[in-house]
């Protein structure tokens, strides 16, 4: 079966920003980059200077430190974790955030200073102050709490990469030798807890960090200067950007991702595509032809006001509000049956702000393709938790076609789904899931009697999602509100403009473009999200020349930040003369 009618795939797995005016100011290699250092440290002319190298959780501290040792044999060096509390003392610290539950925590209002001991910070800090070496190297999570740093490094690592190493069992979470531990649980501890304390810790530091580490390819590191490093992220922030995609396989995958976004064929399947979830995802900056990868997390935290528009990050925060993903089923199974959790839910038993509310479009569906959404009308609530707590129990399987609406979707269809509603996609469908970024808090209901890729039962929270179901929400009521709620809106010399949603209860506003000629937008103030949801090409445009012109391709998701304000999109290419489109998400103000 072909997806892309024989065509061949353009789709950009690497995309990256042309960071300009940096020559000389990014190095490749233990030994290259450490001489960069080395100059940096020498120019300063000092009788004692401290070279600071400070680490995300995740780093390899080992290759870390034989680097180091290897470029300053006469250096003393000094590692940070020696004034880290013990593993015993840090785990009564976030023991009723961790919780026991296989997925979900809390989240952890830390700073990372409370886990470090102060004699032993004060002793380490006495070092450097009494060494008589002419470089003193103070490195790991942390380090910086010891010395400002004469010199300064920040070691980086994106979140995607930490969870490939908990999956290869090579690394634990900070402060506790957990390697062998169940993924989940590594992967629940370090959202709910460490990555929230080191990005609050880290956000200053790379406001300021003289050389920017990523550590992301074990045995290529990569340096950039901090000065292009920021201009990186200042850059990004006036023009058109995409994340790089990451892709990842799961029990009910299906086959479209694999030819549309060029994929290794021999993988049974691709689940999953987190194409715009900044809190996930990597960006890419070239800088004098070295591609470095930073976690592009960093550059919400850097430049939420350009990047997001004062009304949103009045709102939210250093925090990215939407998020675009892909869910393939073609070819595969459904979705569990779940459920996402209200506001004041989330709020309360999560410590999270906003609830993840979305939407399924479809980019792409099978003649028997279909959307569970919302419950049967007169469903009886006792009736329904107790056939889903017997098929959890093993006793039988639900009946979903006694309780679960099941409607037909074909391409182009936008369902919305209100935190509360029960949904899944059924099998044969391609979803692009637009919705709010708390994308963890999926309570399953039931997931069709099979395990996961782990060949575990996958995790079921009944308990939870029966608090949230609204129950309201059936066969009339979906129907009216949450299928196919397309507004017109306007049109003009080649385009016309539609409403698809989302719901009044959710905070995020879809519309959708269908031209063949250009189309001029504006951010107004607030941060763009779209995806060129048909068409080979288009080309987004600044009609004052701002910004080079940026090609995306058939299924990219990407970004218009806010202060890039008015922009136009055209065909490009093979698409000039026909008719595409784009779906683009703000929030509503």
């Amino acid at each position: 079966m072909s997806y892309l009618n024989n065509q061949k795939a353009n789709y950009d797995k690497f995309p990256h920003i042309d960071v300009a005016g940096f020559a000389g100011q990014s190095w490749q290699g233990w030994d290259n980059l450490f001489d960069a250092v080395d100059s940096k440290v020498h120019a300063l002319g000092q009788d004692k200077t401290v070279l600071v190298v400070d680490c995300y959780p995740g780093v390899n501290l080992n290759d870390l430190e034989q680097a180091l040792a290897a470029a300053f044999p006469q250096a003393l060096l000094l590692c940070s974790e020696q004034a880290k509390y013990p593993e015993e003392k840090i785990f009564a610290m976030i023991e009723r955030h961790i919780t026991d539950d296989r997925v979900f925590g809390v989240i952890a209002p830390h700073k990372l200073v409370e886990f470090f001991d102060d004699e032993q910070v004060y002793a380490l800090k006495r070092n450097v102050h009494e060494s008589q070496s002419k470089l003193v190297v103070v490195y790991g999570p942390g380090a910086s709490l010891i010395h400002d740093g004469d010199v300064h490094v920040y070691a980086d690592l994106a979140r995607w990469e930490i969870q490939q190493r908990y999956r290869r069992g090579e690394i634990g979470n900070w402060g506790v030798e957990n390697n062998d531990e169940d993924v989940l649980r590594r992967y629940k501890r370090a959202f709910f807890i460490e990555w929230r304390v080191f990005d609050r810790y880290k956000t200053p530091l790379l406001k300021r960090t003289d050389f920017l580490l990523d550590t992301n390819v074990a045995d290529t590191p990569k340096l950039i200067s901090g000065e292009a490093f920021r201009a990186g992220l200042d850059q990004a922030t006036n023009q058109p950007f995409r994340l790089v995609p990451f892709f990842d396989p799961g029990v009910w995958g299906g086959q479209w991702m694999k030819e549309v976004c060029d994929l290794d064929p021999d993988k049974p399947n691709y689940a999953w595509c987190f194409d715009c979830v900044p809190e996930e995802n990597s960006l890419y900056l070239m800088v004098d032809g070295i591609r470095v990868e930073i976690p592009s997390q960093d550059l919400v935290m850097l430049q939420p006001r350009a990047l997001l528009g004062e009304e949103v990050h009045a709102r939210f925060g250093a925090e990215f509000p939407i998020r675009f993903d892909f869910l393939d089923t073609m070819q595969g199974q459904n979705l569990s049956l779940q459920v996402h959790p209200l506001t004041e839910y989330i709020q309360q038993e999560f410590g999270m702000h906003y609830t993840q509310d979305e939407s399924y479009y479809m980019l792409d569906a099978g003649d028997d393709a279909t959307v569970y959404l919302g419950v049967k009308n007169d469903v009886d609530p006792d009736a329904m938790m107790a056939d889903l707590q017997a098929a959890q129990r093993g006793e039988k399987s639900f009946d979903d076609e006694r309780f679960i609406n099941k409607f037909p979707a074909k391409k182009h269809d936008h369902f919305l789904i209100p935190a509360g509603t029960i949904h899944c996609s059924g099998s044969n469908a391609m979803v692009l899931e637009i919705s709010a970024t708390p994308y963890i808090f999926t309570f399953k209901l039931w997931d069709w009697d099979r395990l996961g890729m782990d060949g575990l039962p996958r995790p079921v929270h009944l308990e939870h999602g029966k608090e949230v179901i609204q129950w309201d929400r059936d066969t009339d009521w979906t129907e009216e509100n949450l299928v196919n709620r397309v507004d017109f809106i306007g049109e003009g010399d080649g385009w016309r403009e539609e409403r698809t949603g989302l719901h009044e209860r959710e905070f995020i506003e879809t519309r959708r473009h269908w031209f063949s000629k250009a189309v001029t937008h504006h951010t107004g103030g607030n941060v763009n999200v779209l995806n060129l949801i048909e068409g080979r090409e288009a080309v987004v445009e600044s009609p004052t020349g701002a910004f080079e012109p940026y090609v995306v391709h058939y299924a990219e998701t990407f970004v218009i930040p806010a202060s890039v304000g008015e922009y136009v999109i055209r065909p490009y290419g093979e698409s000039e003369g026909q008719e595409i489109a784009t779906i683009k998400a703000y929030v509503r103000n």
